[in-house]
């Protein structure tokens, strides 16, 4: 650029103003010298302008989370897990608030081995049933070897498929992870690992079983804040609202009838956790006493979230029926569990207090 003349003013005082401008043959366009900037936006294309920053700025905040759903099991397996995978989907991709990966391998359908009979005391009836025993058993016997295949190929898809998505590099492109009725001692590649990554600032929500998980790796009860002891035959009962201000449970009434199965805990105090939902005496003998059933708590800078809720698959959809077109909780109940379970996933989130 030439030198300007001793005592000229190139400097811009206002938006498209200039004191002696250099003149430009295409004073229109932005040439990239400070002295040919566009002309000045009209109001209305400035208020355009400014509502499309605002729309971009709004669309990057609510980016949604992202969330791991982990349903692999190495006890029982509930039937409820694949309804329990698609509505957490769908509450995701409904509320907007998180998009959902999964670390899940379906177990092969092989037989079990049959049980021996208990004797009754009638002989004919003793000897009957240890006849069909014995069929069914030899039956086992000839198919073993290769049901034994078949579960060691489902025993090693769930290490490679967990070391995939639960690895503490894995772990880094979620925001939270969920035990939707996971069971046994799962064979994390590192657990230490993440609970200390819950713990860093992440959110965990377990649903039912999730409490019949690790019961043999104490940092993952005493981060849940219990495990499951027992149950009984699935029962009707009535829930407490504990905290009706919160995400999990502001939806729902100060008493809530449910028909599902109830847990019994141990590893469990009520001052460690801070209630949600809870019973004030017993599922089926109705003795007096504190009995949990939903609850949350901060671990670290993690936050975690827990319901004992989701045996049933009546308690998730809506729409379910058994396979006579029944169901126990009518879709009411089912919508209201949605509700629940995805206020506690918000909060655990982050994004609900």
């Amino acid at each position: 650029m030439a030198e300007a003349e001793p005592g000229a003013k190139h400097r811009v005082e206002a938006w498209g103003e200039f004191d002696s401008p250099p003149s430009s043959p295409y004073p229109s366009f932005a040439t990239g010298n400070l002295y040919y900037p566009m002309k000045p936006l009209s109001p209305a294309r400035s208020a355009l302008s400014l509502l499309a920053a605002l729309a971009l700025a709004t669309s990057a905040q609510a980016a949604p989370k992202s969330v791991l759903v982990v349903t692999t099991t190495t006890g029982f397996r509930h039937s409820s897990i694949e309804v329990a995978e698609r509505i957490i989907a769908q509450l995701g991709e409904k509320s907007g608030a998180f998009t959902v990966d999964y670390a899940r391998v379906t177990p092969p359908n092989v037989p079990r081995k049959p049980n021996a009979p208990k004797a009754t005391g009638d002989e004919k009836k003793d000897a009957a049933a240890k006849k069909r025993h014995d069929d069914e058993l030899a039956k086992y016997q000839a198919e073993e070897p290769k049901i034994n295949e078949l579960n060691k190929k489902y025993s090693d898809d769930q290490k490679r498929v967990l070391a995939e998505k639960l690895s503490a590099g894995a772990l880094k492109k979620y925001d939270a992870v969920i035990f939707a009725n996971t069971t046994g001692d799962l064979p994390l590649p590192d657990k230490e690992a993440f609970i200390k990554w819950v713990e860093s600032g992440k959110g965990f929500c377990a649903m039912h079983s999730g409490s019949d998980t690790f019961h043999g790796f104490r940092p993952y009860v005493e981060m849940l804040g219990g495990e499951f002891k027992t149950h009984g035959p699935q029962v009707s009962v009535t829930a407490i609202n504990k905290d009706p201000k919160h995400p999990a449970t502001k939806h729902l009434p100060a008493q809530w009838e449910i028909f599902d199965e109830i847990y019994e805990f141990k590893s469990h105090e009520q001052g460690n956790v801070r209630e949600l939902l809870s019973m004030d005496k017993h599922p089926h003998n109705k003795a007096p006493g504190y009995n949990g059933m939903s609850w949350y708590r901060n671990v670290g800078n993690g936050r975690v979230f827990y319901t004992s809720l989701g045996h049933r698959e009546d308690m998730w959809d809506p729409e379910w029926k058994d396979g006579g077109g029944n169901r126990k909780n009518p879709p009411a109940i089912a919508l209201a569990y949605q509700q629940h379970i995805l206020g506690g996933i918000k909060w655990a989130l982050g994004l609900e207090k």
